[in-house]
C-alpha cells in the first residue's frame, strides 16, 4: 500500500511538471487587485474604498492600465495608490501636485508625497511630478498629452483659492481632443454663493457645471457611483465635520460616523474634437 501511494505522488507530480512545461496558464493577478489589494495600502486607506468606490469611479471616466492620466493635487496620494500599480507596466501618470513655496501644507504634503514614491520605485514607476502653483507653473503635463484628467475632492480648494478658472484652463490644455475629464467633487445645494462653497467645502454642481462649459468642455455623463443621500449638508463646519475628518472631534461623532462620507457628484467631461 505504502508503495503505491509513494506511486501515486510521483505521477502527480510528473503531471503537474508536463503542465507547467506545456505552458499552461497560470492565474495571475490583475493590475486592479495589485492596486486595490496590494500591501503598499494601508488598512484605513481600503476602508474608505466602500465610500470612494476607486476602481468603479475610474472605469467610468475611462481609465486603462495603457492610460496617459493627470490627477491634479493628489496630497497624500490616496487614488495615487491606486492609479500607479494600474498604469505602472503601460501608462503615464503626472501628478500635478501643490508648489512647494506655495505654503507649510504644501510643502508637508508634497514631502509625503515624494517619500511614498521614493519608498517603492517599481510600483510607482509611472509617476511624473508636475506642479499646479498660479500664476508661475500652470503646464501641468505636456500640451495634448492626456487621456484623462482627475480632479478628486480639490474644486472646493480651487474655489478657496480664486485658481479655479486658471485650473480647468490647464487641464483642458492638457487633454488630448477627445479627452476625459474627471471630477469627484463634495456635492452641494443649487444656489449656493461662493462664500457658503468656500466655507462648507461643497460645490453648487450647476455652477462647477457652467464653468467648465465656458472653459470648453462638454458634460457626457454623470455617476451616483458615490452618492450618499444620508448626506444633510449643513453642519456647522462643513463637509468636514463628517469622515474622514471629524472636525468636531467626539462631539456626536457616532452619528456622523453613521452619516459616513460625503454625498458627491461624478461627472464626466469631455474635451471636445478639433
Amino acid at each position: 500500500m505504502q508503495m503505491f501511494k509513494t506511486f501515486r505522488r510521483a505521477v502527480f507530480m510528473w503531471v503537474a511538471l508536463v503542465i507547467v512545461a506545456l505552458g499552461a496558464p497560470v492565474q495571475a493577478s490583475s493590475p486592479w487587485q495589485v492596486a486595490l489589494q496590494g500591501e503598499h495600502r494601508s488598512e484605513a486607506a481600503k476602508a474608505r474604498d466602500v465610500y470612494r468606490h476607486p476602481r468603479e469611479t475610474l472605469e467610468f471616466f475611462g481609465v486603462t492600465p495603457s492610460s496617459t492620466v493627470l490627477e491634479m493635487y493628489p496630497g497624500g496620494g490616496w487614488y495615487t495608490d491606486v492609479l500607479a500599480p494600474v498604469l505602472a507596466e503601460n501608462g503615464t501618470l503626472y501628478a500635478a501636485h501643490m508648489g512647494v513655496n506655495e505654503s507649510n501644507y504644501a510643502r508637508r504634503a508634497l514631502g509625503g508625497f515624494l517619500s511614498k514614491l521614493g519608498a517603492n520605485g517599481d510600483l510607482y514607476k509611472a509617476v511624473t511630478v508636475t506642479a499646479f502653483n498660479p500664476p508661475v507653473d500652470v503646464e501641468v503635463a505636456p500640451p495634448e498629452s492626456v487621456d484623462v484628467a482627475l480632479a478628486i475632492r480639490n474644486i472646493h480648494s480651487w474655489i478657496r483659492l480664486a485658481t479655479l478658472e486658471t485650473a480647468l484652463t490647464s487641464i483642458y490644455d492638457a487633454l488630448k481632443p477627445g479627452g476625459i475629464f474627471g471630477v469627484v467633487q463634495h456635492r452641494g445645494k443649487l444656489g449656493m454663493s461662493e462664500q457658503e462653497m468656500k466655507d462648507t467645502g461643497y460645490v453648487d454642481p450647476e455652477y462647477l457645471i457652467g464653468l467648465a462649459e465656458l472653459i470648453g468642455f462638454e458634460l457626457e455623463a454623470q455617476s451616483e457611483v458615490n452618492a450618499n443621500p444620508g448626506d444633510t449638508k449643513d453642519y456647522e463646519t462643513g463637509v468636514w465635520t463628517l469622515p474622514p475628518s471629524y472636525r468636531l472631534g467626539d462631539q456626536d461623532r457616532s452619528k456622523y460616523e453613521a452619516i459616513g462620507e460625503s454625498d458627491r457628484m461624478t461627472l464626466k467631461f469631455v474635451k471636445p474634437m478639433n
